[in-house]
């Protein structure tokens, strides 16, 4: 039980990766309990799934704008500073919607302002973020951190949305009270982050322009097949599966017919088996055989949406949702790892950055979902998601360049030995 243990929480050993993991807890934690007010607020101003997925658009626009500059400025200022200020600029913007929320003034393209505000100020901290884990941490353990990172995303997950639906539903806090809630979270990542060393970018002998960095990204990526190719499923899972987070108020009201505190329910069963998914892959992010479940995962992930869209009542919803949460934590957790541990450091925010830009699509693509949503039907519209993430994921792996991916894979040594520990880990 102690080894279990000990490979499964491997990098909190450290006690400045602990500093950072903290200050995302919160950072996470503020956004789980916005991302349900948000859609919660959305559609109770519009009844409509299309506001659902124009409040998404506002928030990925910008970071696929901006998410590339993001990576460059990972790599080319200090992490801690990037990571505080844009802390500060997402509070201000959760504070600024509060206010509007309590006075009554309240509007939905507010939500589309405040969306694009929040979507770029995550353009440049996820990459910042993913970065500093490398400094920190070390190459023997990055893939333990990575994994443990999105362990703290999944654990807020399961309190966040039913914390946000309680409060909701008591009237002299509701969703102006939430909003005030996640304002501090921001807060409190930001203040906890200036304890954490300055995460100054490794010198380099040849400092490109920041233009000339982007582009040395794109091309470091290009000429890894390995790494393309776990960015291309990444990108295909996330862009067309995830977006069914962004409709779940529509179907806990359409569907189940159940209110804030049920869509909360929803989401919480999902973050569950998304946190002791997390944990299984947190213990194992380095095994030999990774690379094999990381395509097996994104098709169950697909299968598990189909499931979803045919469950006919709110039990076997949950039931469903559970099996959603966990297996699409699952993908995106070793994928992650898999990409991180796959990377130069030098190149670890550009690297990010253009992984991370399947968020940005995950949100302009919601949009054209909502529409589809609104003509054919919910549940048939997560089907065909479902359905269409399978065939895509299928798809890539049979087209990538099978041998030269095998050869980058394999061109470095796995990061733990035989027993599951970091390689030199004790």
């Amino acid at each position: 039980m102690g080894s279990y243990f000990g490979r499964t929480f491997y990098a909190l050993g450290n006690g400045q990766y602990r500093i950072l993991w903290f200050g995302t807890l919160f950072s996470f934690l503020g956004m789980q309990m916005q991302v349900m007010a948000r859609g919660y607020l959305a559609y109770d101003l519009t009844h409509r799934n299309s506001a659902l997925g124009g409040v998404m658009l506002a928030f990925g626009i910008p970071q696929l704008v901006l998410g590339l500059w993001g990576g460059v400025l990972a790599d080319r200022v200090p992490k801690r500073r990037l990571l505080v200020f844009c802390h500060a600029i997402v509070a201000a913007n959760s504070a600024w919607l509060a206010f509007m929320i309590a006075t009554g003034r309240v509007e939905f393209w507010m939500l589309i302002v405040a969306g694009f505000i929040q979507g770029g100020g995550f353009a440049f901290i996820g990459p910042a973020r993913q970065a500093f884990i490398s400094d920190l941490v070390g190459k023997e353990a990055i893939g333990n951190a990575v994994v443990l990172q999105q362990l703290s995303m999944n654990s807020t997950r399961v309190i966040g949305p039913s914390l946000a639906g309680t409060f909701i539903a008591i009237s002299f806090i509701g969703i102006g009270g939430v909003y005030v809630m996640t304002t501090l979270g921001f807060v409190i990542a930001a203040v906890t982050m200036l304890r954490l060393p300055p995460g100054n970018p490794i010198p380099r002998a040849n400092r490109l322009s920041a233009l000339g960095d982007m582009r040395a990204g794109l091309s470091y990526v290009k000429g890894r097949p390995a790494v393309a190719i776990l960015i291309l499923t990444s990108f295909m899972v996330v862009m067309i599966g995830f977006p069914y987070q962004s409709f779940l108020p529509s179907v806990a009201r359409d569907v189940y017919h159940v209110d804030a505190g049920g869509l909360g329910n929803l989401q919480s069963v999902g973050a569950v088996g998304a946190v002791i998914a997390t944990v299984v892959v947190a213990t194992y992010a380095g095994h030999s055989r990774a690379w094999f479940f990381q395509p097996v995962l994104g098709v169950a992930f697909g299968v598990s949406l189909m499931v979803l869209a045919l469950a006919p009542h709110f039990i076997t919803g949950l039931l469903a949702m559970f099996f959603v949460g966990g297996l699409a934590s699952s993908f995106q957790s070793l994928n992650n790892s898999l990409t991180m541990s796959m990377s130069d450091q030098e190149y670890h925010g550009r690297v990010q950055s253009i992984s991370m830009l399947s968020w940005s699509l995950f949100g302009i693509v919601a949009l054209p979902i909502g529409m589809v949503a609104d003509r054919i039907g919910i549940r048939e519209t997560i089907s065909l998601m479902g359905a269409t993430v399978i065939l895509a994921v299928i798809i890539i792996q049979a087209a990538g360049r099978i041998r030269n991916v095998a050869e980058d894979r394999y061109a470095r040594p796995p990061l733990r030995d035989s027993s599951g520990m970091p390689a030199g880990g004790h």
